[in-house]
């Protein structure tokens, strides 16, 4: 069982951080939800090439993108 020390440390039994894969200095984001607290280990890299297969459209001027993007936003009540 893990406890919570006065800086609000919590630390890691492990053979849980050997069977998940963590070592020390891992990077996590937290969540609360619910008051369940989940940590999720961040990987350096882990979305490199997700936006791989987009391609430009150079029909669009980055001008006209941007001015469709507003009037989207002002349409739709959006600040």
């Amino acid at each position: 069982m893990a406890t919570l020390s006065s800086k609000r440390q919590i630390t890691l039994p492990k053979d849980l951080c050997d069977q998940a894969g963590i070592a020390p200095g891992a990077r996590f984001r937290v969540f609360c939800h619910n008051g369940h607290i989940t940590l999720v280990q961040q990987h350096d890299n882990a979305s490199m090439g997700v936006l791989r297969h987009l391609r430009a459209n150079n029909e669009v001027s980055e001008h006209a993108s941007r001015d469709q993007a507003i009037s989207g936003h002002v349409q739709a009540g959006m600040p």
